[in-house]
């Protein structure tokens, strides 16, 4: 024993072998595939496997809900430059898509249940505020004098603002 070690030096020489066994050499495309490809692209996608065929390059699979496939394959090229920088090198010349349903197939014989993984939507964007909510949190933080203080105001009465309504019972029958 020599001592507490940390919980990822423990099991990283398990994680690897099974990423070696999907043809992951990387366990970096794996563990961190949203660093790799972007938060937006990482919700609607999933490696799978890479393939090493006979030629140069390696195949990557990815795993992407049906609907999504064509915008996915639109930026297959993105997606294959930025695998290939994690790995430092030309090593995936192709990408598969393969699609699924959002939230993956049934069991089926044996209990595994090949291509089912839970897909998160994409990153949500703040809507445009109201100009007249906007003017009236102008109005509240102009009763301050401190720009810092101000800021924080028209902040705090605009989400307030915002909120008042979609909780409101009445404005939303």
């Amino acid at each position: 024993m020599r001592g507490f070690e940390a919980a990822a030096q423990l099991v990283a020489p398990r994680i690897k072998a099974v990423g070696e066994s999907r043809g992951f050499a990387a366990a970096r495309l794996l563990t961190h595939w949203p660093e790799v490809v972007g938060p937006e692209l990482a919700a609607r996608t999933r490696p799978v496997k890479i393939s090493h065929g006979k030629g140069f390059g390696a195949t990557l699979t990815l795993l992407v809900p049906g609907a999504q496939a064509p915008m996915i394959a639109m930026q297959l090229d993105q997606i294959r430059e930025r695998v290939n920088a994690c790995y430092g090198f030309n090593a995936v010349a192709r990408i598969v898509l393969t699609q699924t349903a959002p939230v993956g197939f049934a069991q089926g014989e044996g209990g595994f249940a090949e291509g089912q993984a839970a897909f998160a939507g994409a990153p949500r964007r703040p809507a445009a505020p109201d100009p007249q909510k906007l003017a009236q949190a102008q109005d509240i933080a102009a009763g301050f004098d401190n720009p810092a203080l101000s800021a924080a105001m028209r902040r705090l009465a605009l989400n307030i603002l915002s909120r008042r309504d979609a909780n409101d019972r009445k404005a939303n029958p």
